[in-house]
């Protein structure tokens, strides 16, 4: 898998969701290891804890919104869907996840009257889930979504945005 794209995933963030206009420019991928056997998963444990960027101010995460509680639960839900169980002890796999932004991001916008390019600061953000092989330590799976950072989202918004980013992420998991 490309550490590279891996670590810059990790510098960035994206937000919820379902497939609508809410979701719209989150773009979302997934590499597998294609050596490895899914089926033989049964079992999985969390790395630890992920930290989510700190905004004390509240631009992009209400302060009432858990980001970390939230993705956690999204992939709980995931894998148990796949017959997955959280163990305590020796699980097969072990699940990690980092989300970031870089509110530096730029993008040429296009006027549309007058036809003009620009550069213009868009706000980019990035959640990533790796899943680790508990025996060789080694990443069998991980996925990326990306997505333009939303400004004083609304709880709703950003469940329907990591909802989707996470579900998608996810269908590209080899059963």
């Amino acid at each position: 898998m490309n550490k590279a794209l891996l670590i810059l995933s990790a510098v960035l963030l994206l937000l919820t969701g379902c497939a609508s206009s809410v979701t719209k420019d989150i773009m979302v991928d997934a590499e597998a290891d294609p050596k490895v056997n899914f089926a033989g998963y049964s079992s999985y444990s969390w790395l630890g804890s992920a930290a989510i960027v700190y905004d004390p101010e509240g631009q992009w995460e209400p302060p009432q919104f858990d980001a970390d509680a939230e993705i956690k639960f999204l992939i709980d839900r995931e894998l148990r869907k796949r017959g997955m169980t959280e163990a305590v002890g020796n699980a097969d796999m072990i699940v990690a996840f980092a989300a970031g932004i870089d509110m530096a991001s730029l993008e040429i916008k296009v006027d549309p009257e007058s036809k003009l390019s620009s550069l213009e600061n868009v706000p980019m953000g990035a959640l990533t889930v790796i899943l680790i092989d508990n025996t060789t330590g080694l990443a069998i799976w991980g996925g990326v979504a990306t997505a333009e950072v939303q400004q004083s989202p609304d709880q709703e918004i950003i469940r329907q945005r990591l909802d989707f980013a996470v579900s998608s992420m996810f269908k590209q998991l080899p059963k």
